[in-house]
């Protein structure tokens, strides 16, 4: 791992290229991304099937894109016992923490006596992308789909890349359909995400998309901002463990670990100190313990790349790096962790204490596991089951109410000069 200390004389240009480390505004994957979109607007299935073949090594023609019956099938006679009653598990954690957020409409009288209100419906078809690559994110169909079931969305589309069989990873198969995932499409990149905006032959397309990806994925959904809605632009892990003297540097270790394992190489680790004991303790644990895993070798790029020892002199300029860093998930080794966690507000996620590891909300406390990362934490919260709610205000005036208003109506028309909005409401009142 790479070593930053406050005394160094390069400390907050480095700090600087640490915190604006995304590539959300590359503009090379930019480039690539918009060709894919272009191809796959004008010659819809045809361009997927090319683009499928070309960046996840397998051909299929659209009848192949969809899912059916038979592999939903086998899927679930492949899922053991072990398999449900972890996706059960979890599934009642992540529909309860979503039914307490869901959105409820209200109303109430203004100063007019009129009624006004919001009411939230969900939309009615979205899309959900699912990363493949080295490790099947059987997880994450259950951080998003399970939300966009809860919400009540009658059309939920998820679409993953293909194993080089054409095939899709089975229990990852069976926990989208467990979750509630009405349509699955073999589909990876910035072609599924094109694909579920612009909509094909085969598949129709949708009024949001939602869900993680590499950087072509999130440059993808940013360009498309407009033609569809999109929720948040995640892309490759982050964790950072803010922590002080008393922290066990076997545990900060193990998480640093976990966090940079799963596999594309862009994931960031840092941990942020003021205690160098620690950090040097760190430093024996991740040699200790590195060789025992069994993806050392994705873990090492990303701790060579990617992977920060961070020394501050105090813990409150500890916390204002994390802030600045605004990671996806921060880990809080400290005493008084709750009292520092009221002052980390650019975190994805927070987890306090010694026996909160990160890997609980990567799979079953219940918050979803999709967050903001490349500092977008400073801007965006992670994936909540709002997202997947329209909302909608509701006025309702009658003719005492309106008879009320018309003053102000009126005054608003003449100064700016829009006689016929005036005249909309006076008419009514045989004002006019």
């Amino acid at each position: 791992m790479n070593l930053l200390r406050q005394s160094d004389a390069t400390f907050v240009s480095q700090l600087a290229r640490l915190a604006s480390g995304s590539s959300l505004f590359d503009a090379t994957i930019e480039k690539r991304a918009r060709a894919v979109l272009d191809a796959v607007a004008e010659r819809g299935d045809e361009a997927l099937t090319e683009l499928t073949e070309r960046y996840d090594g397998v051909r299929l023609e659209a009848a192949a894109f969809s899912v059916g019956k038979a592999e939903w099938m086998a899927a679930s006679l492949h899922a053991d016992d072990a398999l449900r009653a972890a996706i059960q598990e979890v599934d009642k954690n992540v529909a309860g923490f979503a039914k307490k957020s869901m959105r409820r409409g209200w109303s109430m009288r203004n100063s007019h006596g009129a009624t006004v209100g919001e009411k939230f419906d969900p939309f009615q078809r979205v899309g959900i992308y699912i990363p493949g690559g080295t490790a099947p994110l059987v997880s994450t169909a259950l951080m998003t789909v399970t939300l966009a079931r809860v919400a009540g969305c009658p059309e939920i589309v998820l679409c993953t890349p293909p194993g080089k069989d054409g095939s899709v990873n089975p229990a990852l198969l069976f926990a989208a359909r467990s979750a509630g995932a009405t349509e699955v499409y073999k589909l990876g990149g910035a072609q599924a995400i094109g694909a579920m905006a612009f909509g094909t032959k085969t598949i129709r397309s949708v009024s949001k998309i939602f869900g993680p990806g590499n950087a072509y994925v999130v440059a993808a959904k940013r360009l498309l901002f407009g033609q569809v809605a999109v929720d948040l632009l995640p892309g490759p892990s982050e964790m950072l463990v803010l922590a002080d003297d008393s922290a066990n540097p076997v545990y900060v270790a193990a998480d640093l670990l976990a966090q940079a394992e799963h596999g594309s190489g862009h994931e960031r680790v840092w941990l942020v100190t003021p205690s160098a004991k620690l950090i040097q303790a760190v430093k024996r644990e991740v040699a200790r313990q590195l060789p025992k895993l069994s993806r050392r070798e994705f873990i090492e790029k990303v701790l060579n790349d990617n992977g920060w020892l961070i020394h501050m002199r105090t813990m409150a300029e500890a916390i204002a790096v994390a802030n600045e860093l605004a990671p996806e998930h921060c880990e809080i080794h400290a005493r008084q962790a709750a009292k520092i966690a009221a002052e980390i507000r650019t975190a994805g996620a927070l987890f306090l204490g010694p026996w909160s590891p990160t890997a609980l909300g990567d799979y079953v406390a219940g918050p979803s596991h999709v967050l903001p990362t490349g500092g977008g934490g400073r801007s965006f919260a992670g994936l909540t089951v709002d997202q997947f709610q329209r909302r909608t205000s509701v006025v309702e005036y009658n003719k005492a109410s309106l008879r009320k208003a018309l003053g102000g109506v009126r005054a608003f028309a003449a100064m700016e000069g829009l006689d016929a909005h005036g005249r909309s409401a006076s008419i009514r009142l045989g004002k006019d």
